[in-house]
């Protein structure tokens, strides 16, 4: 199994984080493994009859990374790229945020191996409550805690909740995070991630000294994620010069109206055409001279071959894993980028989550000002935490935060022993 998950570039590239961080925290090897490997690694079929009435089987898998300092937590994703290496990478950055964040959770990912652009309404809810219910021996409150990621949303998870809710004869709402706000989900959850990525994004310029009203910033991904972002951003007076999406990439020196093209991408299915702004080559974009570039979509979009050519200020990882080793060994070398690493820069999302969970559990529901005001100071607290110990240690900001997170997991393990 080892082998297997090492064989996904996704793994293999957060296994060598691992690896390199436990070096330098100098882990007993004992505990080294006990903090690298997934505790659970679960594949299900999901037999599923489309509405043309054939029937298709599609593969789901959920990684459970550690249950140490309490239930997983993390998203489910539907993409077509979907497999147990990928998720389990994603479940290992997951365990590392929420020990960052000082969330009561461990790592989680799920995803199933399938298009939803492809799927009808139908389709979908029939895969998502079949996922569930192959999923119930392994899930619960106290237990694994899912959340909407790439492909899903908060109508999979009212069908997530309803599904498991109508098999335990109860209402259960702390199951899932990231519902409709009239099924107990919490106020400002869908913003949470886009509006964590920007303000660590402009406490960072804080920090370099440069005014953040009128600063520049590029946004790839338009999803959820890179739409608050650039919402965020605009609010704070960024001027949001180039976004990009699956469909290409589009450019204004002068800013880019986000709601409008909000708008367009709602109709059209994509930025490209929008005619408040110029069409640009996407890996054109990334390269342009501005304050703030945040990658929000996909994971190793920032690579060997343009690391040198990123003309930004401060690097904001609102996705997983975007920047490979070999890119960050070169913006390393270079020293001349503040990156924001992706267990914080991206943390936003799994800190509401926890809040929806706290609500749930305690019947019991917060503003979005409360929601976005708490999570602020737990970013802001987060966020100093990392720099206080990058600049005692000498360290990049990604090892520092790597290493207080894998320090803190390590630190309960060994609290913990191991039954034998």
């Amino acid at each position: 199994m080892r082998a297997e998950l090492l064989k996904n570039p996704v793994f293999a590239m957060a296994a060598e984080q691992f690896d390199q961080v436990a070096d330098f925290l100098e882990l007993d090897d004992d505990i080294r493994e006990r903090c690298k490997w997934p505790k659970r690694l679960i594949t299900v079929t999901v037999p599923v009859r489309h509405d043309d009435g054939s029937t298709r089987v599609y593969f789901g898998h959920r990684v459970q990374h550690h249950l140490s300092r309490g239930p997983v937590k993390g998203g489910l994703r539907y993409h077509p790229d979907v497999d147990l290496g990928e998720v389990a990478a994603l479940a290992m950055w997951m365990n590392w945020k929420c020990a960052l964040m000082d969330l009561p959770f461990g790592g989680g990912k799920g995803g199933i191996n399938c298009d939803p652009r492809t799927l009808s309404v139908g389709e979908k809810e029939r895969i998502t409550r079949r996922f569930t219910m192959e999923m119930i021996p392994f899930i619960g409150e106290e237990i694994d805690v899912m959340a909407p990621d790439m492909g899903t949303d908060e109508q999979t998870m009212a069908w997530f909740l309803d599904t498991y809710s109508t098999h335990a004869g109860k209402m259960v709402p702390g199951i899932i995070t990231g519902k409709p706000i009239n099924l107990q989900g919490s106020e400002g959850r869908i913003r949470a991630t886009g509006h964590g990525v920007a303000f660590l994004a402009s406490r960072a310029l804080n920090k370099l000294a440069v005014p953040v009203r009128d600063a520049s910033a590029v946004v790839q991904g338009f999803g959820n994620v890179g739409l608050h972002t650039a919402l965020t951003l605009s609010s704070y007076g960024v001027e949001v010069r180039g976004i990009s999406d699956v469909t290409g990439a589009v450019w204004n020196d002068k800013g880019i109206d986000v709601q409008a093209l909000s708008r367009h991408a709602d109709t059209t299915g994509g930025v490209v055409g929008f005619d408040g702004a110029d069409a640009i080559d996407p890996e054109e974009m990334l390269c342009q001279p501005c304050d703030i570039l945040a990658p929000a979509a996909c994971g190793m979009v920032i690579t060997c071959d343009n690391a040198s050519k990123l003309r930004c200020k401060v690097l904001a990882e609102g996705a997983n894993g975007p920047t490979t080793p070999e890119a960050d060994a070169i913006l390393a070398e270079r020293g001349d980028i503040f990156i924001i690493p992706d267990i914080l820069a991206n943390a936003g999302g799994v800190t509401v989550s926890y809040f929806e969970w706290v609500q749930n559990l305690q019947r019991y529901r917060w503003t979005e000002r409360e929601v976005l005001t708490r999570l602020e100071t737990m970013l802001e607290a987060a966020f100093t935490r990392v720099l206080q110990f990058a600049e005692r240690h000498g360290l990049g900001q990604r090892v520092a935060a790597q290493a207080l997170a894998i320090q803190t997991v390590a630190e309960v393990k060994s609290q913990r022993g191991m039954f034998p």
